[in-house]
Formats: structure tokens, C-alpha cells, sequence
């Protein structure tokens, strides 16, 4: 806590810097989930190309993460860590990323926008047990009735039996998709606990720019690994008939994958920055509030069903973001009183 270069910032200043990065993931991910679910309803059906366009959007954080360069030199460690160790921990990282973001693609795959949506509130009740053993995340009476409801909230989608996928597919594809979904959820909230740990314990720098930094060089890594992927499964080949069979064109198909690409790497600052400025697991949390949008947003753009279960799903998210959300306000209040008491003694003395 006392660490923190965010704890010198105003309150203002901080819940400025937190709500961009929330907005950025929210947004992103909401844009994301809709215009992949676009991708393939309108003839698109390559996963390993689903995959790639999650992370090949990188270059677009070159122009931040240049302009924010120099400030790295402002970081406060002492040590920086060696190239070979900076290799193998975003080469690491960006194998995780590359296996997780083809799990959500099969799962996208096979389900409708909304479901899809939902059971990734999963990854919170995973991200807990994370932090806990990862990043010494202490669990609350709030935090753990955040963690309760919200995989309550998922879990209603599984056992709903109107749950519903694209049409045409079976309800065998639907369990595949919801398991892909449910393993995805679980490997993201792995991913951001090694992410704040490497925060803490590796690279030790107290900049934006470690932020453009990590996301870069993983998404690089992610890259490479679905390219190969894309030749290797022979999947390459059906890309020129899916732009020419694409329901709204050619121009389309490319602007979708253009779009889908750029709108990933906007949410991907926005975890990344979250797990920077406050941790993983608050990181994670505000991730699900994206089940209040998505899911809307899906019923408005792809006509997917809202029947009770799932509006039922969508309350108890809403309550137990609500949930960490105070709780979170509670420990930046006992933060600041905490530095501001220490401060006191140390003019003083």
C-alpha cells in the first residue's frame, strides 16, 4: 500500500484514472463480444482467425506506448530486470493469452452473445481463488458475497434450459461452447493474477508505459502463435471464400476484423491498466459489468432471447459488482487515512 505511487494522486485524480481504464474495458470488451458474434453469423467461421484478430490489433498501442517512452525513466526500482528474464516471462504470457482468447472463440462459436456474456462471470469467482494464493488478496464479507452472487449469476445459465446458441446449432456444440467459455474464464483470471505478480515481483516499474509494454510484447507473442495456428490448421485456405461469401461484402468482412482487433486492444489497456492501478481482481470484477451491457446490447443488435433466467443472471451480476465495488471504496478510505496518520507521525517526530 504505502508502495503505491497512486496513493500520492488526489482522490479525484485516482477515480479519474480508474474510470478511463474502466471505460476502455467495458467499451472495448462490449464492441469486441457483438462484432465477433457478427463475424460469424454473417459467414465468418475460421476460430484460429477469431483468435488472431483478439490480439493482432497491437500495433495501434505503438503510438501510446512511444509518445509515453521517456517516462519510463521515471520508474522509482532500482533493478530492472534482464532481457532474458523480460523473454521468457511475456513469451509465457502471451502462450497463455494465445490458449485463452481460442477458447473464447469455440465458445462464441457456439453460443449466442448474451449466454456467452454471462458465463464469463465465472472468471471472478476463479480470479478470487487467484489472488488469494497469487497475490495475497484478502478476502471480505463483501468480496466473498461478490464472488457467491456473481457465480450464482453464471451458474443459472447453465442449468437454464432455454439457454440458447445461434440457430442450427445442437445442443451438443451449445455444452462444448459452454465449457470452452467456462475454461477460458478460468485461464483469464490465471493470466491476471501472473500479470499483477509480474507487476510486482518482476518488473518493478511504476509507469503507464509497462502497461503498453506488457500488452504489446505478449500480444506479439499471441500473434505469431495463432498465425501459425491459422496455416497450420489449413484454415487459411477458406478465408478468400468467407470474404466472398459474406453476407454484407467484402469491405465489411475486412472493416469487421479491423474493428474487432482494434476494440480488443482497447479493452486490453483497460485490464491491464486496472490490474496497474488497483489489482487483478478488481480488474476482473469490473470486467463482469460488461454483463449489463453486452448482453443488451445483443438483444438489440442480434435479437438473442431474454427470458427470465437470464435477466434474473444479469440482476445478481449487477449486485455483486455493486458488492466489490463498496468494498473497494472502503479500503481506498482506510488507504488514505492510513498514509495520511502515517504522514502526521513523520512530521512529528
Amino acid at each position: 500500500m504505502d508502495e503505491s505511487p497512486f496513493l500520492k494522486l488526489k482522490r479525484w485524480q485516482w477515480w479519474l484514472l480508474v474510470a478511463i481504464n474502466i471505460f476502455f474495458l467495458i467499451a472495448g470488451q462490449a464492441a469486441a463480444v457483438l462484432l465477433g458474434r457478427f463475424y460469424y453469423d454473417k459467414g465468418g467461421n475460421s476460430k484460429w482467425m477469431a483468435t488472431l484478430v483478439q490480439t493482432a490489433g497491437f500495433p495501434v498501442l505503438c503510438i501510446p506506448w512511444f509518445l509515453l517512452h521517456p517516462s519510463r525513466e521515471a520508474s522509482t526500482s532500482s533493478t530492472s530486470p534482464s532481457i532474458k528474464t523480460l523473454a521468457l516471462l511475456y513469451f509465457v504470457l502471451g502462450v497463455l493469452v494465445a490458449g485463452d482468447n481460442m477458447l473464447y472463440s469455440v465458445g462464441l462459436l457456439y453460443l449466442s452473445a448474451s449466454t456467452y456474456s454471462l458465463i464469463c462471470a465465472t472468471q471472478l469467482a476463479f480470479n478470487a481463488v487467484f489472488s488469494y494464493f497469487l497475490n495475497s488478496q484478502k478476502f471480505t464479507a463483501l468480496i466473498l458475497n461478490s464472488v457467491v452472487i456473481l457465480s450464482l449469476s453464471a451458474a443459472l445459465i447453465a442449468v437454464n434450459d432455454d439457454s440458447d446458441g445461434p440457430s442450427g446449432v445442437p445442443k451438443g456444440k451449445f455444452l462444448i461452447g459452454f465449457l470452452c467459455t467456462l475454461g477460458a474464464s478460468a485461464l483469464y483470471s490465471l493470466l491476471l493474477s501472473f500479470m499483477q505478480l509480474s507487476f510486482q515481483k518482476v518488473l518493478k516499474k511504476e509507469t503507464f508505459s509497462v502497461v503498453l509494454e506488457m500488452q504489446i510484447y505478449t500480444s506479439v507473442v499471441a500473434s505469431c502463435l495463432s498465425t501459425i495456428g491459422l496455416f497450420a490448421s489449413g484454415e487459411w485456405k477458406s478465408l478468400q471464400h468467407e470474404m466472398e461469401v459474406f453476407g454484407t461484402g467484402r469491405v465489411s468482412y475486412v472493416l469487421t476484423l479491423v474493428w474487432t482487433a482494434i476494440t480488443w486492444q482497447v479493452c486490453a489497456v483497460g485490464v491491464v491498466g486496472l490490474i496497474f492501478v488497483v489489482s487483478s481482481l478488481f480488474s476482473n470484477v469490473i470486467s463482469t459489468l460488461s454483463l449489463a451491457v453486452t448482453p443488451l446490447a445483443a438483444l438489440v443488435v442480434f435479437h438473442d432471447k431474454m427470458n427470465g433466467v437470464k435477466v434474473i443472471a444479469m440482476l445478481l451480476a449487477l449486485c455483486g459488482f455493486a458488492s466489490y465495488i463498496y468494498q473497494n471504496y472502503i479500503d481506498d478510505k482506510k488507504a488514505r487515512r492510513l498514509e495520511t496518520h502515517v504522514r502526521d507521525i513523520q512530521h512529528t517526530a
